[in-house]
């Protein structure tokens, strides 16, 4: 059996002296797809085919990637259709664990294993590589769909509406070259960039990512002075893999990871997006606050060895946020 490496974002299972200090993030292993009829879909091999109560989402509510399909899965109406496990908030020697001794950890609802590390070998006994979250898996094949949360987002776009009727669409056809240039620059700058301060060694590599980090953010500051959302006046994917980054600036990456140019708080126009976006039906039961602090603070013990939780801010996303009518 391969020797896995366990936790992606826990510093110090990433040697970083050959990237000049820097963060690089691994890529996704498992990148099959969920499609209406179960045919292929652009990547991986077919017959996961939409079925209600066929598949499982495994997901850490600290994870911003993870948090992402729990919004789709919200926004969408697969509730019912889709089961979630949710890990503990603490990621340490032996990665993402079933342990469910925090509240909100449910344990593994599926197999009652101990560890995500056992639903990676479950599905393959021979897998290498990071265990990561969200983690697709269909119960009848017993395997992996995906274990990529930009390529699940849009399974769950799509693939189900025939069973929900719901039929909102966050990826149209007519914006995806802009929408797709858009998320390009907020993943390397933001929803990445503030991994790659928080988990820069060196000066350089710090500042190669806290200055694009913050030059991004006042881009989309100015962009939402004059848009409701980052398209215009339609919501799309791109502010909800946004979304995920903003909910969590003020209570971890202002301070565990230096991004501490500015508070979000500090954004007129970005503040109140976000707080627009969280209080969007069903998405603030996606946001879970205990979750995120602990995991961030005390599983890297590289950034914070003491494992001191700090109180931290409480942003009031429930504040009212000026920006018209919500439009539901």
């Amino acid at each position: 059996m391969g020797q896995l490496v366990h936790g992606e974002w826990q510093t110090g299972w990433y040697d970083t002296s050959e990237t000049g200090g820097a963060f690089k993030r691994s890529t996704s292993g498992f990148r099959n797809w969920i499609t209406p009829d179960g045919s292929a879909g652009p990547s991986g091999e077919g017959g996961f085919a939409a079925e209600s109560g066929r598949y499982h989402l495994y997901v850490s509510y600290a994870c911003p990637w993870a948090h992402r399909t729990l919004i789709f899965r919200a926004l969408k109406g697969l509730e019912d259709h889709i089961g979630v496990s949710v890990v503990h908030p603490d990621m340490l020697e032996d990665g993402w664990s079933f342990d469910s001794g925090f509240d909100g950890a449910t344990g593994d609802r599926l197999y009652e294993l101990a560890y995500a590390r056992d639903i990676y070998t479950k599905a393959d006994p021979d897998v290498t590589g990071r265990v990561t979250v969200p983690i697709l898996w269909d119960a009848q094949r017993e395997t992996i769909v995906s274990n990529e949360s930009a390529e699940i987002i849009r399974m769950f776009n799509s693939a189900f509406d025939a069973i929900t009727g719901n039929t909102d669409d966050y990826w149209p056809e007519e914006m995806r070259r802009e929408i797709e240039a858009v998320n390009a620059r907020i993943y390397d700058t933001v929803n990445n960039g503030v991994y790659k301060a928080g988990f820069a060694t060196t000066q350089a590599a710090y500042d190669a990512a806290v200055v694009p980090l913050f030059d991004t953010l006042d881009w989309l500051e100015k962009r939402l002075a004059g848009n409701r959302y980052l398209m215009g006046e339609r919501i799309t994917e791109a502010d909800w893999r946004l979304f995920t980054t903003l909910v969590r600036f003020d209570s971890v990456y202002h301070g565990h990871f230096k991004c501490n140019r500015a508070k979000l708080i500090e954004y007129p126009n970005l503040w109140a997006y976000t707080r627009e976006l969280y209080q969007w039906p069903g998405v603030r039961e996606t946001v879970h606050m205990e979750h995120i602090t602990r995991h961030y603070h005390y599983s890297h013990d590289s950034i914070n060895p003491n494992r001191i939780v700090p109180i931290g801010p409480r942003p009031d996303f429930e504040a009212a946020h000026g920006r018209g009518a919500m439009r539901f």
